[in-house]
């Protein structure tokens, strides 16, 4: 069979960054995948002409010019600005907190207004143990209990009581009427959708779907001299120190008969009895006028080996769980190890970005 240079096991936005930085090297490239699409957690289908986020909304935003420049080579930038909305029990707040959403809670228009209401809610902690204590602490019972409580604990399937402070250390209050959840000056969706930027990426790979390395590992090894590995690491060492932990997350999608659902791509649902935390409406993230719409709602749920992994639970058992295994990989010589899953970290694409472009100077020099 055909010998590489490189092998990558995992078809998300890691492997393909590190697969176009291999190739730009002059290495041949093979990438496995388990799935039956490139792209991971930030695949696009088309379905009715409207591109879907299979797996949540993903929005490209940086502050870093050069990753933002890097990614321009393989798309076009829409202007998409995110401005989700937070629906309390059928109340609507603009997210993140800011003076639209102060004047919603209670009817200030001025900064000065606003922080004089926060003060008067605070209820001081000096040493918070726990997330409830800390968001009391710095915004007061009708932000927490609108805003922060029921959606926190359908995201992580536990009692704010039980959640560490860490979760929320930094609540994102503005004191200006500016509903731009991010910061970061470059902001956008990829005109044509996230698909199509790694298949661009991937031009030059060799790809194989809907293969899982774990099935025969010593087999797909003797195709490289060098492997990436972008999976979680406890199931390529068969669960040798215990399970690393996550939360997981269900989606259900629905082509609807007509043109704007809810109209706006993210709308959080703030109470706990709503089982979902989030609707998101996609058409809306590249401005498309047409006679349906495709929704998708998102469901937080436990999860185990086999399902998808997506949020990391990066509590200090499963970090020093994850740090064995770490060393455990690093004493294999043609192992590298990294992305989302394999560096156990809840990256922003700009993140993975950067991780694989440093990561692929440090292993194609």
């Amino acid at each position: 069979m055909k010998k590489y240079d490189l092998l990558i096991v995992g078809a998300g936005l890691f492997g393909c960054v590190v697969a176009h930085e291999a190739h730009k090297r002059g290495k041949s490239v093979l990438v496995i995948e388990k799935r039956n699409h490139i792209g991971g957690n930030c695949y696009t289908r088309s379905v009715d002409g409207i591109n879907v986020h299979q797996y949540g909304a993903h929005i490209f935003r940086t502050a870093d010019k050069a990753i933002w420049r890097y990614m321009e080579q393989f798309c076009e930038f829409n202007h998409f600005v995110n401005s989700p909305i937070a629906n309390f029990k059928g109340e609507i707040y603009n997210m993140p907190f800011n003076m639209n959403t102060f004047h919603a809670l209670w009817g200030v228009v001025t900064p000065d207004e606003a922080r004089a209401k926060i003060e008067e809610q605070r209820i001081p902690c000096e040493d918070p143990q726990n997330l409830e204590q800390h968001i009391l602490s710095m915004a007061g019972p009708d932000i927490y209990e609108k805003l922060v409580r029921g959606y926190t604990e359908k995201q992580w399937g536990r009692p704010c009581t039980e959640l560490p402070p860490s979760i929320m250390r930094r609540i994102p209050m503005r004191f200006i009427y500016d509903n731009n959840y991010f910061r970061d000056p470059y902001q956008g969706i990829p005109m044509g959708g996230y698909t199509a930027v790694m298949e661009r990426m991937l031009e030059s790979a060799d790809i194989r779907l809907e293969t899982d390395y774990l099935d025969d590992r010593e087999g797909f090894d003797a195709l490289a001299d060098l492997v990436v590995y972008t999976g979680p690491l406890d199931a390529l060492y068969g669960y040798e120190f215990g399970e690393l932990g996550y939360r997981g997350l269900r989606f259900e999608h629905q082509l609807l008969e007509c043109p704007n659902y809810q109209g706006v791509a993210v709308v959080n649902y703030t109470d706990r009895e709503t089982p979902y935390t989030r609707i998101i409406e996609h058409k809306h993230f590249e401005f498309l006028e047409s006679p349906t719409t495709v929704i998708s709602r998102e469901y937080p749920c436990d999860w185990k080996p086999g399902d998808e992994p997506y949020y990391p639970m990066e509590d200090a058992e499963n970090r020093e769980r994850y740090e064995r295994y770490r060393l455990r990989a690093a004493q294999e010589e043609k192992l590298r190890v990294g992305g989302r899953l394999g560096e156990y970290r809840y990256y922003d694409m700009q993140d993975t970005v950067k991780s694989a472009l440093s990561k692929a100077e440090e292993w194609l020099s």
